[in-house]
Formats: C-alpha cells, sequence, structure tokens
C-alpha cells in the first residue's frame, strides 16, 4: 500500500483493505485492535504469551474478524503483505518483529500514535501529557482530580486508567484527558502536539531496555519527545537540569511558554512555594509583581517534597488548559494517593512505619527517604541495572540502618559499603524460607528506635520475589500488623 495513504489515516479515514499488525496482546493492544477492526482495518493480532484473559480475548477478536495467533514463538517473524504495525509499549525496537518491520520499510505506531491519529476532528480532546522517572500516575491522578473539580469531562489515561485509544474513541467526547506517557510510549510517537506538556524529573530507570553504551541519553530523548509540537506551556522540573534542556531543545508551537515548578519561591513565568502556599506566577496578569494562592501545604494529602512538586507539576499544566484556582485548590484538597504510595501502614511504641513500595528505582527512593529524618530503610529487589552511590551518598545521614533482601540485593550493599560504611545493614536474604516480610520487619524493629521511620523503598522492581510492588506492599503492611499485635497480646 501507499506509504502515504499510510501517513494520512485518521479517524475518518477509509480503513478497509489497511492490513495492520497489533504487537502485544495486553490491555492496549486488545484496545487497539478492537478499534481498527471497527474502523475497517485488516488486523492480525500476535503475542506470545497464553494467559487465560488473553485466550478469551483473542475468541472474541475472532469473531470480530481479526486473525490472531496467541502462542509461544508468534512474534518472531512478521507476516507477509503488512502495511502498518502497531506495537504495544515495552516492546524493544531489537525485537524480531519491529527489526523486521523498519527493515521492510513497514510504519511502526505504538498505541499512542494512532489514538492521536484517531481522535474525533469535529471535537479533539485537548491533552495534557505528562512524563517522568518518577511521580508520572500520582501527578496524572491529581490532574484529573483538578479538572473534574472544574466541571469537565475529563480522564487519566496512557500508562495509568483508560487505554487511551478507547478514551479517543468513546461516542461521548472528553473535554480534556490527562495522559501520563511511559519512556517507551513515547518512543514510538511521531506527531503527538500536547496541548501542555511535563517531565517531571530524569533519572536512571529502564537501563535494562535502553541497554547500549548511550542508553540513558536515549532514554532521555525518548522523554524529551513529549514536548514536540506543545501548544501551551512546556512544564519542567526548576531542580532538574535536564528538564529544562529538553524544554531548550524542543520544536513547539509558537507561542508556547516554558513554565517552571519549584519547592522555593518562584519567580515569575514559574509556579512555587511561598510560606506555606502554593502559588501560580505563570497564569496571571499580574505574574510580574505578584503571585496567585492555589492551596496550602496542610491541604495536601502529604507534604513529602516529592508529593509537593507532583502538585505542582500538575496544577500548572490544569492552569495552562484554564482551570480556575478554585479548582486546583477543590481537585487537590479532595486527592489521595493510591496504596503503597508513602503510605502510613502503622505507628507503634514511637515508630512510624510507611509503605513506598511503588519506589522502583533509586531516584524515587531517594525522593522518599528525604521525606523523613531519621530512617531504617527496606531496600532490593530486581535493580533492572541501576546504581545506588548517589542515593546513598545523599541519604546517608539519615540511615539508622539498613534492611536488604531481593536478587540483586548486593548491588545496594555495595553501595552502602562504599558511601555509608557506619550504617548498620541486615540481609535477610531472598532464597531463606520462611516469610521473607517477617525476616524484614524483625530485622527493621531491632534498628529502629523511638521517633525513627522504617520506610520499605525499595528502589528495585519486585517481581523477582512478588507479583507486584502492590503485593510487596501488602506483604510488608500484614508482616508489620502481626508483629503489632503480637506485641500487643504479649
Amino acid at each position: 500500500m501507499d506509504r502515504d495513504r499510510i501517513d494520512d489515516l485518521g479517524r475518518t479515514s477509509d480503513w478497509s483493505g489497511v492490513r495492520v499488525v497489533v504487537a502485544g496482546f495486553g490491555v492496549s493492544g486488545y484496545a487497539a485492535a478492537d478499534n481498527l477492526l471497527f474502523l475497517g482495518a485488516e488486523v492480525t493480532a500476535l503475542d506470545d504469551a497464553t494467559s487465560e484473559a488473553k485466550v478469551e480475548k483473542a475468541e472474541l477478536l475472532r469473531t470480530l474478524g481479526a486473525t490472531v495467533r496467541l502462542e509461544p514463538g508468534a512474534t518472531a517473524v512478521l507476516p507477509d503483505d503488512v502495511d502498518l504495525v502497531v506495537t504495544s509499549p515495552g516492546w524493544k525496537p531489537t525485537s524480531p518483529l519491529l527489526a523486521q518491520a523498519v527493515e521492510r520499510g513497514v510504519p511502526v505506531w505504538g498505541e499512542v500514535e494512532l489514538a492521536w491519529r484517531l481522535r474525533d476532528p469535529d471535537s479533539p480532546a485537548p491533552w495534557l501529557c505528562v512524563t517522568g522517572t518518577n511521580g508520572k500516575t500520582t501527578t496524572v491522578q491529581m490532574l484529573q482530580s483538578i479538572l473534574l473539580a472544574a466541571g469537565l469531562r475529563a480522564a487519566a489515561v496512557g500508562n495509568v486508567g483508560l487505554p487511551i485509544v478507547e478514551a479517543v474513541m468513546d461516542p461521548e467526547p472528553y473535554d480534556v484527558l490527562a495522559v501520563e506517557l511511559s519512556s517507551f510510549q513515547l518512543h514510538y510517537t511521531h506527531s503527538m502536539s500536547a496541548e501542555a506538556a511535563a517531565v517531571l524529573n530524569i533519572a536512571e530507570d529502564h537501563l535494562d531496555w535502553y541497554d547500549g553504551p548511550d542508553g540513558m541519553r536515549d532514554y532521555a530523548a525518548d522523554k524529551a519527545r513529549i514536548y514536540e509540537r506543545v501548544q501551551r506551556a512546556c512544564v519542567y522540573n526548576l531542580a532538574d537540569a535536564a528538564t529544562e534542556e529538553m524544554v531548550r531543545e524542543a520544536d513547539v508551537v509558537e507561542g508556547a511558554r516554558a513554565v517552571g515548578f519549584t519547592l522555593g519561591t518562584p519567580a515569575s513565568g514559574d509556579v512555587g512555594i511561598v510560606e506555606d502556599l502554593l502559588v501560580d506566577r505563570a497564569f496571571i496578569e499580574g505574574r510580574a509583581t505578584s503571585a496567585a494562592e492555589l492551596c496550602t501545604l496542610d491541604e495536601l494529602a502529604s507534604q513529602a517534597p516529592h508529593f509537593v512538586a507532583n502538585a505542582l507539576a500538575a496544577a500548572a499544566l490544569a492552569r495552562a488548559h484554564g482551570v480556575s484556582q478554585q479548582a486546583v485548590r477543590d481537585g487537590l484538597r479532595s486527592f489521595r494517593p493510591d496504596g503503597h504510595r508513602i503510605a502510613l501502614v502503622a505507628e507503634h511504641d514511637g515508630i512510624t512505619w510507611v509503605d513506598d513500595s511503588k519506589a522502583t528505582n533509586p531516584h524515587a527512593a531517594q525522593s522518599s527517604l528525604t521525606a523523613y529524618d531519621d530512617v531504617v530503610w527496606v531496600a532490593g529487589g530486581l535493580a533492572k541495572g541501576a546504581r545506588f552511590d548517589d542515593l546513598v551518598a545523599a541519604t546517608r545521614e539519615r540511615l539508622r540502618g539498613v534492611v536488604l533482601l531481593g536478587r540483586d540485593r548486593q548491588v545496594i550493599a555495595d553501595a552502602l559499603s562504599r558511601h555509608a560504611p557506619d550504617v548498620p545493614v541486615i540481609d535477610v536474604g531472598a532464597d531463606e524460607t520462611g516469610d521473607p516480610m517477617e525476616r524484614v520487619v524483625d530485622a527493621a524493629a531491632g534498628l529502629a528506635r523511638s521517633g525513627d521511620t522504617v520506610l520499605l523503598a525499595p528502589g528495585c522492581a519486585s517481581m523477582d520475589m512478588f507479583a507486584s510492588y502492590a503485593h510487596r506492599g501488602e506483604e510488608f503492611a500484614d508482616a508489620v500488623r502481626r508483629r503489632i499485635a503480637r506485641s500487643t497480646d504479649t
């Protein structure tokens, strides 16, 4: 098929005869395949996994006319006569199917690229987009809360919540979408033009995916794609110079502004903190000499620095869309984070137990650690190629002790021996019999003193020992409660 026709495809196009391979059959892959069939495309869906849920979805797609191959090796070879590949997030460019597509000159779109092209031309809801190494989901959910408080029909979509293709194809149009985007999703996005976009921070992560000699540079470059063609505001972190450089390098729509967020006093054009207030000096007429109050720190669910920074980024994106100060305040005041994000588990005998199992990389763990003064840190899991030297060097004065578990715990232990050799470390291992979290909690209790916080902020992924970060957090919380119950009974 003519390449120009593929490039021009959109919601109102004639998709008949367009042969599309959907690579990957998770939530986003299924949504892409389903809606492409609705548009009239000839769809072949491929996945190597054969879970019960995928088998059920495969049967549904077959009844709609799709060809579905769901078996080990199904994605090893790209079928003949393919006009377009739509890939699920997380597929590396070097995977056989995508490499073959590039070699044959077949366009590769991600779910986000497909969704952008399928927007309703008569009522295309603006996108307010968020990426970064950490804080994306919390920020997008805060943004959704603000938009709903403003009376808008809005949804959190993309890497969180509703698949973005489903959102743009909804028969009842949304007023605005809060879009979380991972670096994987952005890698395959070519034409998106967000109304406003934010990069919250950049730190080492996913170096198992970006595994070449320039892995960190490639990872940051994919994140920076979110600013391309931004229409109104590029929101960046004044404490992270890399995000500001991304804004400087971005090719934006004329008139788009750079808006920084800071935990300090904001300059004109930025948002930040004045005493105990979150304030806007970016989206008011008198920003050169005054600031507009958004909310107080006490009105937020947490005053942890990274949580406050996320709130400022969400507020800036909402204000770029024209949302009122009152709606920002109402949305932030009503917002409560999902579980396993700096969640208080218990307070007992002067010790505070906190579950931040969602801190799955060193940058997130460091942000969590800096919210507390004296910490017994519970860490370890799958490090995904990350290093912990900077984290330990920055937080060693806060560490009362460290409890390590998981496959890559030695990576953290080595960083501790280099930068905090006097901090007590207990290694509970990964393979011993019995409940690992019981051993973790008992070890942490032995290190903690009254006034300390025992903080599960692993800095690593969970899948070496647990089904998910949520499972890890639940096991930690349950073990804490059992220990407290035992001590109360005796």
